[in-house]
């Protein structure tokens, strides 16, 4: 096996299998010059829309922009908490601070890597306004349960999709719906390693509420009505012609990459349950999984030495993440914390993300899961 073949997400493989399509797509963004809201962003957005089963679907420039531009758009701001998780990116709680609200960072279950809804209503003040769940690696939080705190003090719930774009809540009643659509909004992340990706920076927020569509698109367009008429202050978030030209290809193989995902996922877990201190992520029966990421637990401090054991092997690993949102030195100023946060100061000790990928095959993965048995076994 040619480990120099091993990749953690591999773009250009995927690019070269679908090179036709997406060539064709770009370069009709080319003859047409519409490079900025051509036809191909109303296109995708009205397919994604459908895909996602939401009414409105508004396109922007990344997803920490689809954040902020959220927490505008519902009026969010210095006088305000919202409650975030410690365990995920950056991303939530930068939104937060840079519309001068205040983060409250609270838990995680650590079986699920998800906000822990049963430490959400100790950590709500008058000043509470939102939440925002990070549905991360590929599935759902608990979102009945935390839908049902936020109705009780009467929150908004704002879904962080970045990670997790196709997956699905399902519901006690055996409904279900689309991550990022359970509730009044939600956003994701076109980032060129989502489940969804585009070849640069893309993002887009999901609502039903058709009065907070408007605002949004206000938001993310200069807050002008017509060009060159501003009703009121904005910003330029808009996602180019070209990225959703790449996307408008991409999202025909969606579920085809996704199960694929699942499939190596399924035999992850299958081949590596016999290995000592090793904790296989754990499926929700609430959510489906995408598997952004394959995410174990290495116990007993042995979590380092294995990532370097793999490195010297050709098989690259990463840690997502290696600090709390609360410890990070920009942050450490503005989050207020709630509880100890045991949990995700000791997952980013212990999560170790394996290669997971559309265009991994049995023999790159037999390599690792071979490599990793050496590291146990011998």
């Amino acid at each position: 096996m040619d480990s120099q073949l091993i990749q953690m997400v591999d773009l250009s493989s995927q690019y070269l299998r679908l090179k036709e399509e997406i060539d064709s797509a770009v370069q009709d963004v080319f003859k047409s010059a519409e490079f900025i809201n051509g036809a191909p962003v109303k296109s995708f957005c009205e397919r994604l829309s459908s895909y996602m089963n939401v009414p409105y679907v508004i396109p922007c420039g990344n997803g920490t922009d689809a954040l902020r531009i959220v927490l505008q758009a519902l009026q969010i701001g210095p006088e305000n908490d919202v409650i975030v998780p410690a365990f995920t990116y950056i991303a939530p709680i930068e939104a937060i601070a840079s519309v001068g609200a205040s983060p409250i960072v609270i838990d995680v279950d650590p079986k699920t890597f998800n906000i822990n809804p049963e430490l959400i209503e100790r950590a709500i003040t008058a000043r509470t306004k939102a939440i925002i769940v990070v549905h991360l690696f590929g599935q759902a939080c608990d979102m009945e349960a935390i839908q049902k705190i936020a109705d009780k003090y009467k929150l908004i719930v704002i879904e962080d999709n970045a990670q997790s774009l196709g997956a699905s809540y399902i519901f006690n009643d055996g409904q279900n719906k689309k991550l990022g659509t359970t509730g009044k909004i939600g956003i994701t992340s076109f980032f060129p390693t989502k489940p969804l990706a585009c070849y640069g920076d893309g993002g887009a927020i999901f609502t039903s509420d058709s009065e907070l569509a408007e605002q949004i698109r206000l938001l993310a367009n200069h807050g002008q009505t017509q060009k060159y008429h501003h009703k009121i202050i904005g910003c330029n978030s808009r996602l180019d012609t070209v990225q959703a030209a790449i996307l408008n290809v991409k999202l025909n193989y969606m579920d085809e990459f996704t199960k694929h995902r699942i499939a190596l996922a399924e035999r992850y877990d299958q081949t590596l349950k016999s290995c000592p201190d090793i904790i296989l992520p754990e499926k929700c029966p609430y959510s489906t999984h995408v598997y952004h990421q394959y995410t174990i637990q290495v116990k007993n401090k042995k979590r380092d030495a294995l990532k370097s054991y793999l490195a010297e092997k050709g098989i690259p690993s990463m840690i997502y993440y290696p600090l709390p949102v609360h410890e990070q030195e920009g942050y450490k100023w503005v989050a207020r914390l709630s509880g100890d946060l045991t949990e995700s100061k000791r997952l980013c000790d212990e999560v170790l993300s394996l290669p997971i990928h559309s265009e991994m095959t049995e023999e790159m993965q037999t390599y690792i899961i071979e490599t990793i048995g050496k590291f146990f076994f011998e």
